[in-house]
């Protein structure tokens, strides 16, 4: 189990683990998720962590298909400016590697904003904290156990 998965089991929430073969030699690993899961990339979303007016890091959460709008983030989290953090610093504040990091059961809570478009589907797809683990949910549960918002970040 990660983190992840035993968070959403101790808040009691409606949930579904997916699991596949992660291929070593994927870049994407969003993408791969969609097409190993059989799941549109627009359900399928990737964990990204900013670093905010270049002092505090937060959590933007989007469809695999899709860049974040620096700017659009930035503002969803009432900040002036927002920038990709450094791999160092994303895998000490979540306790996840890349490809793996997810929204939930990180280290520390950070602020997080997730694209609206998430509100268009009954469940999503998120990192379950391992690459090759997926973690299906409903929207407003993501956007509750992360106190997050939604906002149109891409």
């Amino acid at each position: 189990m990660t983190p992840a998965i035993n968070l959403v089991k101790k808040q009691k929430l409606a949930h579904v683990v997916h699991e596949y073969v992660h291929d070593a030699a994927s870049t994407s690993y969003g993408l791969e998720a969609s097409e190993k899961l059989g799941v549109a990339p627009q359900q399928v979303f990737k964990t990204l962590v900013i670093r905010l007016d270049a002092k505090t890091l937060a959590v933007a959460v989007l469809p695999v298909s899709e860049q974040l709008s620096m700017k659009q983030a930035a503002k969803a989290l009432g900040a002036k400016k927002a920038a990709m953090a450094s791999q160092v610093d994303v895998e000490r504040s979540t306790g996840y590697v890349l490809g793996g990091v997810s929204p939930l059961g990180q280290k520390k809570l950070l602020a997080t904003v997730i694209d609206e478009s998430a509100l268009q589907f009954s469940t999503v797809y998120i990192s379950a904290g391992r690459r090759g683990l997926e973690l299906e949910l409903a929207p407003e549960d993501l956007r509750s156990i992360t106190r997050g918002v939604f906002f149109k970040v891409v």
